[in-house]
């Protein structure tokens, strides 16, 4: 378990828990190991900071060796070092074969296969040739040690990637503090983010809390782990016991999806009908947030036996009013019922009393409004509720607001919060400009009302165009991942990226593609299994069967691509999805042409992504290419609904090219855009050059910590960005 704590820090914060200096054991200090640790961090990308370097200098020997297994351990599985990445060709990128030729010698081989021959004679005479049924195609064909041998040794370039560790504290004042920022988020946490709130909640529900937990599906996770640990609960809506009953069933607190309740003990049951009982009594109008969810409370009834415990009267009328027994008109009911008549005045007047709900119905009241007077009631309804308002929703409706411009052909881009996306056209009209003006002054003028002073703020201008992490379901883990919509620079002559994949019982084939497209978004040319060679590069070979792991790689030239986006994908072919299989992830690494080494070298990664979605073809990001000749990177956490099986790039390149257009026409609200907010309170801004430090503290913002700020700084770093929403 504590190895288990430990890397969650390394991997949420770059800090390494520091364990406490052993004196008196008379053994030598641990120089000689911190220095093989930290050459051993470097040829996976890492490295030890000057800081980290001396508090390990200091520890005993055997302590830097056990730390150094843990972290070793830690950093290999954040960059995807911790499986064996074989190809199908043993030289790749080198000697990969034109398709037809490749299929022609595996059916030739297949002829002088004793055993393969009747069985591939018969399919030929019926006019099909199926390549999974060729004995040489689709499993590996040499053994790792051979590929590796195979080719030479990485040579060190100074574009490769070196992410810097730091020093800790201790192991569990880190946990309290990871705890403490995870549980106490303005934004909600995907859902990796989410389990190892609930590991960490585990360990620190009876401990410090953070003065307010924001966020409801945070509050269920938490409220979990105070139930086992016997302490209190955090309830104030009665929705939030519903998140509770569905966390206790592993459900979806989101309450997205249908929860299977299970069976509940008596003084879980207790626990519950008691805390229902006291919401209800308190505030009895919060019995209108039931009908929102009322097949989930009925199901959730049979579990809890409230007829069982008269002494909680008030947790009965729950259940009645899910029922239909006892009414409770839900606030949406009453504003679908004053719209019905055209009066948007009252429905705004009613909404006021719910600001979160006013603001995300503004675009329809300010739609349906009738004339200036209208239009200006809402407006002002709108402005009295958005100090009420999280951060986070006046930041999301900022975002909506700048791209209601309602420009002709404009279509409306929907994603769920496990990535499944799709498209339709935008038929709204647009706001007008002085409503959008109006509104966002509005809301400009809010956000930096909540913005902390930062003092002396310290810029990375690298950071600017990563879109601000409203959501911690736009993005996934890994390793240099940003939220969805944000754009990062990709340097470098050759670009590889790649996908591995462990199947937990059936036979699974994900197929790793590139569509390469036009400025227009038509077809120019694809890599994958069917087109293993193009001017653009060369792909790995396929492997269709992974009961130990498998991978895929595509090499790109970026000089030679004769598109202007390139949008990797994974297919899957067959088999198990991506939210069944053991392990999937996807990646891309950048190197220079004279660097060599083997398909996959850690140092040269530069992202690595978890693949855990619904659908049957992944979409990462998209790489295109800019004015000037450069390359970027934009990020999409896509995922398509797909074909059951044998999804192929050829097939879905339409919808991928519809699903772009609507992206790229959108623009996302950047960290641009709180720090130019932020700019106008500091009491300087200085744009980090790598080198220069001011002196005393700072508020630094970048895509790395860099070594030696001044104590007391605050760092905002990709890890942690979500700080940086106001509450």
């Amino acid at each position: 378990m504590v190895h288990a704590l430990e890397r969650l820090v390394v991997r949420h914060t770059r800090r390494l828990p520091l364990p406490a200096a052993t004196a008196g054991n008379g053994r030598a200090p641990g120089n000689g190991a911190a220095r093989r640790l930290d050459a051993a961090l470097m040829s996976v990308g890492f490295k030890l900071s000057a800081g980290l370097f001396d508090e390990l200098s200091r520890l005993p020997e055997e302590t830097v060796l056990a730390v150094a297994a843990r972290t070793l351990d830690s950093v290999r599985e954040t960059v995807g070092d911790h499986v064996r990445h074989n190809v199908y060709f043993i030289d790749f990128p080198a000697n990969v074969p034109d398709t037809t030729d490749f299929w022609t010698r595996c059916v030739a081989e297949a002829l002088d296969d004793d055993t393969a021959r009747p069985g591939l004679l018969r399919r030929l005479r019926a006019g099909v040739l199926d390549l999974l049924a060729l004995p040489s195609y689709g499993s590996y064909r040499h053994t790792y040690e051979e590929m590796l041998a195979a080719h030479d040794a990485l040579i060190a370039a100074a574009g490769d990637r070196l992410t810097v560790l730091h020093p800790g504290g201790s192991l569990d004042d880190e946990v309290t503090a990871l705890y403490l920022s995870l549980a106490g988020s303005t934004t909600p946490l995907g859902d990796d983010h989410l389990r190892d709130l609930a590991l960490l909640a585990a360990h620190r529900a009876d401990g410090p809390q953070p003065e307010t937990i924001p966020v409801r599906e945070h509050r269920a996770v938490v409220n979990r782990a105070r139930l086992d640990a016997g302490a209190g609960l955090l309830l104030d809506t009665v929705t939030d016991v519903l998140r509770l009953a569905c966390a206790l069933s592993d459900g979806d607190v989101a309450l997205r999806e249908p929860t299977r309740f299970r069976a509940l003990s008596r003084p879980v049951r207790r626990a519950l009908l008691g805390g229902l009982d006291a919401v209800v009594a308190a505030a009895p109008a919060k019995l209108a947030d039931v009908a929102a969810h009322r097949e989930a409370w009925k199901r959730l009834g049979e579990r809890l036996h409230p007829h069982e415990y008269p002494r909680w009267p008030h947790a009965a009328e729950v259940f009645s009013v899910a029922r239909g027994e006892t009414k409770a008109p839900s606030l949406d009911s009453r504003v679908e019922e004053l719209l019905g008549r055209n009066d948007v005045v009252g429905a705004a007047t009613l909404l006021r009393s719910a600001p979160g709900r006013l603001l995300r119905a503004l675009d329809r009241l300010l739609r349906a409004a009738d004339g200036p007077e209208e239009v200006d009631a809402v407006l002002s309804a709108c402005e009295s509720a958005v100090p009420r308002v999280s951060g986070r929703v006046v930041l999301s409706l900022r975002e909506h607001v700048q791209n209601r411009t309602g420009t002709a052909g404009d279509r409306r881009v929907f994603v769920n919060r496990l990535g499944a996306a799709w498209v339709t056209p935008d038929t709204r009209p647009p706001l007008p400009p002085e409503v959008r003006e109006r509104l966002c002054a509005v809301l400009d003028a809010e956000t930096r009302r909540r913005l902390p002073a930062p003092g002396h703020l310290l810029v990375d201008p690298a950071v600017l165009d990563v879109a601000l992490p409203l959501s911690g379901r736009a993005t996934a883990a890994g390793l240099g991942v940003l939220p969805r919509g944000s754009v990062s620079p990709v340097e470098g002559e050759l670009l590889r990226f790649f996908t591995y994949w462990k199947q937990t019982a059936r036979t699974t084939d994900y197929d790793l593609s590139a569509l390469v497209l036009d400025e227009d978004l038509g077809t120019v040319a694809w890599l994958s299994y069917t087109a293993l060679t193009a001017v653009e590069g060369r792909h790995s070979g396929d492997i269709t069967d992974a009961p130990d792991g498998a991978s895929e790689f595509i090499d790109l030239r970026l000089g030679a691509v004769r598109g202007r986006y390139v949008v990797p994908q994974v297919n899957l072919y067959r088999g198990e999805g991506f939210e069944e299989v053991e392990e999937s992830f996807f990646g891309f690494m950048l190197r220079e042409s004279e660097q060599r080494g083997r398909p996959f070298e850690p140092r040269t990664v530069r992202m690595k992504s978890e693949l855990r979605g619904p659908g049957r073809v992944a979409l990462p990001l998209v790489f295109e290419r800019v004015e000037d000749g450069a390359w970027r990177a934009r990020w999409l956490h896509l995922y398509l609904r797909g074909n059951p099986s044998e999804n192929r790039v050829e097939e879905n390149r339409v919808t991928v090219a519809v699903l772009l257009r609507g992206l790229l026409s959108r623009t996302p609200l950047t960290v641009r855009h709180l720090t130019g907010l932020l700019a106008s309170e500091a009491t300087a801004t200085t744009w980090w050059d790598g080198v220069t430090l001011p002196e005393g503290p700072v508020t630094y913002i970048g895509l790395e910590r860099p070594e030696g700020l001044p104590p007391g700084s605050r760092v905002l770093t990709p890890e942690n960005l979500r700080d940086l929403i106001p509450a």
